[in-house]
């Protein structure tokens, strides 16, 4: 037997641009970006507003994934890949900022 789904409307999908009266609607509050003096740190569970598409190889991709066991194995914290990602960027940015060009994200991608 087909299980039934019920979809949202257009009413749930899409905003209004315009009131009633054909005024603009109000817009979300502006998001302040952070000061570059201040170090980055990872994001957690929330919801992000932009994407990137990273492309690993087959042996990348399964040491994150082998790593993402571990964590939830040997140290009790179940994470997803995106949040191990956006965790290893937070370091890699803090390093880069307190350590300039003697951070090992630097010194990585000069050796290539």
């Amino acid at each position: 037997m087909p299980r039934r789904v019920d979809l949202p409307g257009a009413s749930e999908l899409f905003r209004p641009t315009a009131d009633k009266a054909g005024r603009p609607a109000s817009s979300p509050p502006a998001v302040t970006p952070q000061p570059l003096d201040a170090a980055p740190s990872p994001t957690g569970r929330i919801r992000h507003d932009e994407k990137i598409t990273v492309y690993v190889s087959s042996e990348e991709l399964l040491a994150l994934e082998q790593l993402r066991l571990t964590l939830r194995a040997h140290h009790g914290v179940a994470v997803d890949r995106g949040r191990i990602v956006r965790a290893a960027i937070a370091e890699a940015l803090a390093d880069v900022q307190a350590n300039g060009a003697d951070a090992r994200l630097i010194q990585r991608l000069t050796q290539s």
